[in-house]
């Protein structure tokens, strides 16, 4: 949970800092970001799946 609220706080400076020097945000638009993410993490988690099946 530490890590959780540690990135949200991070997200959080980095958002204020972009918005302070007026640079537009450093993420893709919400939902497909959101998706991308979630993807990252199902396939990296995939293949902590299938890697013992080919690690004999």
């Amino acid at each position: 949970m530490q890590e959780v609220l540690l990135a949200v706080l991070a997200g959080l400076i980095v958002g204020f800092v972009f918005a302070l020097i007026k640079l537009p945000i450093p993420a893709p638009p919400a939902l497909p970001g959101i998706a991308g993410i979630v993807g990252i993490y199902l396939g990296y988690k995939l293949f902590q799946w299938i890697l013992p099946y080919f690690s004999g």
